[in-house]
């Protein structure tokens, strides 16, 4: 709600009532924003809907643990862009911001440190893909990383249809969503996700 309001350029509705979805109130909106976690407790039909709703040019937004949901329907992790697999470290870390040229990152330095608890992913879709930051692997102890894992990325955009997916592994504690840098982070995200410039 804060960042609508900062922002100025879009209305907020917020629920934890998942009886309130429905492919006609998913559609009544131009993004969807997840924090969430697990099997979200609703019908096929709404879960294709989300996803109908962004491939026909819906913004799609999700933070930290929206990847940890929806295993059971996979074209949601095809279309979010990955599923979490686990997350091995949880510490002060350092990160390396690939393209400072995005809304959700053109405030951030090249580098730097942040205590998270950092996500690692399966079934990651490259395709449609750019890794806005990942993990500085140099900073924890690899021996702790899946032995499958490839990539270690902490926030990516990517287009799914006629849609904008906006992911950021950021926000497990608290403090970070405090941060003005973490808060630039994603309403960069979500203005990038409906269009708009920041």
């Amino acid at each position: 709600m804060k960042l609508s309001l900062a922002s100025g350029g879009f209305d907020t509705y917020v629920t934890e009532e998942v009886s309130e979805l429905s492919k006609e109130f998913i559609n009544s909106f131009d993004a969807l924003v997840f924090l969430t976690s697990g099997e979200v407790p609703t019908s096929d039909d709404v879960k294709r809907a989300t996803v109908d709703f962004v491939e026909g040019g819906g913004g799609f937004v999700g933070v930290h643990n929206a990847t940890a949901t929806l295993y059971s329907f996979p074209l949601y992790g095809r279309m979010l862009g990955g599923y979490f697999h686990s997350h091995p470290w949880q510490q002060e870390v350092q990160v390396i911001v690939r393209n400072r040229n995005h809304p959700a990152t053109q405030h951030l330095p090249e580098r730097f440190k942040v205590l998270e608890e950092v996500y690692v992913f399966r079934d990651f879709v490259e395709e449609n893909t750019e890794v806005l930051i990942e993990l500085d692997t140099s900073s924890v102890d690899m021996s702790k990383a899946p032995k499958e894992a490839r990539v270690f990325p902490m926030a990516w955009c990517r287009k799914f249809g006629n849609g904008r997916v906006f992911y950021t592994a950021f926000g497990h504690f608290t403090k970070i969503w405090r941060e003005k840098w973490f808060q630039q982070h994603l309403l960069g995200g979500i203005l990038w996700v409906l269009g708009l410039n920041p």
